[in-house]
């Protein structure tokens, strides 16, 4: 039986995918449409490994649908992409060249597919970098506040809009 592995480069707007060893390529849209049938055209070539790379949201709704239809998916580092890409001396980057990277990748690199997170560690994450946030805006009015020389500045301004912001947030996180 022949191994299939399948590289997918995923933008806004499309989907750019690679198949080895045909060599076969096409670039579908991320509508909500498109989005089954691309699942369904790629879970009949019976994958070995398909691999994407984490780009910052795009991948997420692709790589768990993928996952739930229970086809081996991996999303990568696009770092580790780049460096093979560098090391086969493909520099040239295009979204069909990096879908045929990313296939590459998949074939010779043969990376572990991880089981996606739950619904519950994605809003962890999402908590814990709200958390960051907060506690970012909030040393930076603490700074403004000691920095400024104005009383009247610091005493209403500043410490009312800290106040507020904190009250704001605390109502927010207990909803």
């Amino acid at each position: 039986m022949k191994k299939v592995f399948i590289g997918i480069d995923i933008a806004k707007d499309t989907i750019d995918i690679s198949v080895l060893p045909s060599g076969e390529s096409w670039t579908v849209g991320t509508t909500p449409t498109e989005l089954p049938e691309t699942v369904d055209r790629l879970a009949a070539l019976k994958p070995t490994n398909i691999v994407m790379e984490a780009t910052g949201g795009y991948e997420t709704r692709l790589a768990a649908s993928l996952a739930t239809t229970g086809l081996p998916v991996a999303v990568v580092n696009p770092r580790q992409v780049r460096d093979l890409a560098r090391a086969l001396g493909i520099l040239a980057k295009t979204d069909a060249i990096d879908a045929h990277v990313l296939a590459l990748f998949a074939e010779k690199v043969q990376p572990k597919c991880r089981p996606l997170p739950t619904d519950d560690e994605h809003a962890l994450k999402e908590l814990i970098t709200r958390r960051h946030q907060l506690v970012d805006m909030r040393t930076e009015d603490d700074s403004k506040l000691s920095q400024n020389r104005s009383t009247r500045v610091s005493q209403h301004s500043l410490s009312r809009l800290i106040t507020k912001s904190m009250l704001s947030n605390m109502k927010s996180t207990t909803v």
